[in-house]
């Protein structure tokens, strides 16, 4: 976006823009709960007595019955403690599923919530939760506490933390809904250590430093940070303290992200609606897609450094022009001088490439000189990308990029080009100025080229999907739009097999 964070604080609609966008992310990237309510608790075959009179239910074994109890919502299971005093067992010993929308079906978005305090359907989630927690004994299967106002609850927001605790919680979102922003995370959030899934939004973390050197999530294996605020060592705290980490994902933090990177297990990691400080993958073996989203400047000064990533396969939407790129000890970078605008020197050897990324997306503001000119060493650092996704907003600068790449990328498959239409006048002056790409000798024959109108967000900015793009059976979560695009049909420009 080419945005600084001091320009973001200065620029007050700004800000609130990024709070409402990261509102409208966090709450998509709650994952869809093991339990729906819109399961009926029994056929009308069902209903009819057997003929022979023998209730072959109650025959069951407990395990097969506490099994079905556990995949009803919360109030449907807690219902059939009304049928018989074994049932009432069932539903104490199987692991509770709490899910706050499906006691307000009617989901909350960013357009829903308002600063100030809390409203009605707030308290109700809240004695929900807690009447839930304290009514079962059970295990914790998973508990989604996403629509109350916490700082209007401090006392209910750690006791519920401490009892899914004590209940060995597996999946855990815990929001914060969503005013004040700066509301203290309850210190017992660190004594879930049986939670494999977190999502936490709207919080001020608790200082790391003053926890037990004990302290970690030995189970944990995807958090999701978003509208937090946090210091640099205590986001380090999920990296280095989750052993068995995959996915990590950070939405709209409140504070600059500076990320160091050592783990054995991380896959996935995504940034988004963020301001970049730093980000330094160190160590990181079985790391396969990092994504950045709607990224600022820090202070005009972010940098990217990729050391050991043997399996890194996916990276992007890049920002060539705003973040300096670190390969082993060798910084990419544009240098400007009065006169003119050059790029670096980049000597292509083992050491300054990045030879396992197939999949690389670019979000380039081609209008600025610099820009164009460090592209060429830049996309020498990927020698085998075979997937280009790319942002065109209709400058000449952009088509002679497109050209570039098609001329020299012998290894390419596919072009995915992005087209934000609020720069064109009509489909016939996008037609007009990509032409020149279908008329170019291609250097990789067999290349698709799709282009693409982007309807669905500003500034030909790309849609995302958090959700998805962690999902390790989207093969390639860039082209989400691109699919959708496909289905609709009439956004699909042009679509060739080869060029």
């Amino acid at each position: 976006m080419g945005v600084s964070t001091s320009e973001m604080q200065d620029d007050p609609d700004t800000l609130r823009l990024g709070m409402t966008v990261g509102l409208v992310f966090m709450y998509d990237a709650i994952p869809d709960p093991p339990v729906s309510p819109a399961a009926p608790l029994a056929s009308a075959a069902a209903l009819r007595a057997p003929a022979d009179g023998v209730d072959r239910i109650s025959r069951l074994p407990d395990q097969i019955l506490r099994n079905v109890v556990s995949r009803l919502s919360a109030k449907d299971a807690a219902c059939t403690a009304a049928l018989a005093s074994r049932w009432r067992s069932i539903w104490r010993s199987a692991p509770l599923a709490f899910v706050d929308a499906h006691v307000l079906p009617a989901r909350v978005t960013a357009e829903h919530v308002v600063p100030g305090g809390e409203d009605a359907s707030s308290k109700a989630v809240v004695a929900a939760a807690s009447g839930a927690l304290a009514k079962h004994p059970g295990p914790v299967r998973c508990f989604h506490l996403t629509r109350g106002h916490m700082a209007s609850h401090q006392a209910e927001a750690a006791r519920c933390l401490e009892l899914l605790a004590a209940k060995g919680v597996q999946e855990l979102v815990f929001f914060n809904r969503p005013w004040p922003h700066d509301f203290p995370l309850p210190v017992a959030i660190f004594s879930c250590v049986s939670v494999t899934r977190l999502h936490l939004g709207v919080w001020r973390l608790p200082d790391t430093a003053a926890l037990p050197r004990y302290a970690r999530f030995p189970h944990l294996r995807e958090v999701v940070l978003s509208l937090i605020l946090m210091g640099d060592r205590d986001l380090a705290f999920f990296v280095e303290k989750s052993p068995v980490l995959e996915n990590l994902t950070i939405i709209a933090s409140q504070t600059p992200v500076r990320l160091r990177l050592v783990s054995r297990s991380l896959r996935c990691v995504q940034l988004g609606i963020f301001a970049l400080a730093e980000v330094s993958v160190v160590d990181a073996p079985r790391l396969e897609r990092l994504f950045f989203w709607m990224s600022m400047l820090h202070d005009d000064k972010s940098r990217i450094k990729i050391g050991h990533a043997p399996n890194l396969r996916m990276l992007g939407h890049w920002q060539p022009g705003n973040i300096d790129l670190e390969i082993g000890s060798t910084v990419i970078k544009v240098l400007t001088s009065v006169s003119c605008c050059i790029a670096a020197s980049t000597k292509v050897s083992p050491s300054t490439i990045v030879p396992s990324v197939r999949i690389l997306a670019l979000e380039v503001e081609f209008e600025v000189c610099n820009d164009v000119k460090m592209l060429p060493g830049f996309l020498r650092c990927f020698p085998n990308v075979e997937t280009l996704h790319a942002y065109f907003r209709g400058e000449r600068s952009e088509l002679m990029f497109l050209k570039f790449i098609a001329e020299r990328a012998r290894v390419l498959k596919k072009m995915v080009v992005m087209v934000a239409v609020e720069f064109f006048s009509s489909e016939d002056d996008i037609s007009a100025k990509l032409k020149l790409l279908t008329l170019v000798k291609w250097a990789s024959q067999d290349c698709k080229l799709i282009v693409l109108k982007n309807l669905d967000t500003e500034d030909g900015l790309p849609a995302w999907s958090f959700r998805m793009a962690s999902d390790s059976s989207c093969m390639d979560p860039f082209d989400l739009l691109t699919a959708d695009a496909e289905l609709r049909g009439a956004d699909v420009l042009h679509h060739s097999s080869t060029v």
